[in-house]
């Protein structure tokens, strides 16, 4: 689904401090996008794209072999599935610990991805695969409440102490499942001092992202509990439904 004028407006309402990115996986190199001209991890590459700019990247540009992995690129040496490198970061306290990483983090297959494009949402020019936000807390809340506001789904935050990338882009993307992540948690975001801390990205598939829209545009932002007579409204409703003595 290409996004409208509609949909921009509607994510464009919150005022994010930095653009909603739009990623997309691809077997063929994008016409219409200028390709990356150095190489970063894919980490590196989405804050690239939160500050504004817009681009693709093959298997060359990546910095880092968690990107390749998890977009189904590579097959990881030795060191990494053990967990030896892991272990020698200390992120984890030995190796069977940082070794079970690989056993669960999500990957995409071989083959389906050769080329990544990233780009925020005022230069979009592509159906995204996946939609990432970085949100305060309070703007958190009203997209996961939207999540739910007709589903009464759980919220659910998928995540790894390493690898965090995967949960960002391969997770949302294979599950078709809304995840939401604080940052400042992700050991490779944290030791390169990407994103500030106390933020939290909201990583939306592309078959949620019409339905998440269309709620934002029925569901009240801001409910009357939260409204400056909220706690009088509650006492009301209370009382209409039997609960309390008026």
């Amino acid at each position: 689904m290409t996004l409208t004028k509609s949909d921009r407006d509607i994510l464009n309402k919150f005022k994010f401090e930095a653009q909603p990115v739009g990623i997309q996986l691809l077997t063929k190199p994008p016409r219409e996008t200028v390709k990356l001209s150095r190489k970063l991890c894919l980490c590196e590459m989405l804050r690239t794209a939160f500050e504004g700019n817009s681009f693709y990247a093959g298997a060359k540009n990546h910095a880092c072999d968690a990107g390749l992995y998890i977009l189904g690129q590579t097959e990881l040496k030795e060191p990494y599935i053990n967990g030896q490198f892991g272990a020698g970061l200390e992120v984890f306290q030995d190796e069977r610990a940082a070794g079970r990483l690989y056993h669960y983090i999500p990957r995409i297959a071989k083959g389906v991805v050769k080329y990544v494009a990233l780009s925020p949402l005022d230069q979009l020019e592509f159906d995204p695969d996946v939609l990432i936000i970085l949100a305060d807390t309070g703007q958190a809340e009203i997209l996961l409440r939207a999540m739910s506001y007709k589903t009464g789904k759980m919220w659910r935050s998928f995540y790894s102490s390493a690898v965090g990338c995967a949960w960002l882009f391969a997770y949302p993307y294979l599950s078709g499942e809304i995840n939401f992540v604080a940052t400042g948690l992700g050991f490779g975001m944290r030791r390169r001092k990407l994103f500030p801390e106390g933020r939290h990205f909201v990583s939306i598939p592309f078959d949620q992202v019409p339905s998440m829209l269309q709620i934002l545009r029925e569901m009240p932002w801001v409910p009357r509990p939260y409204q400056p007579d909220g706690m009088e409204y509650v006492k009301r409703l209370r009382v209409r439904l039997g609960l309390d003595q008026p």
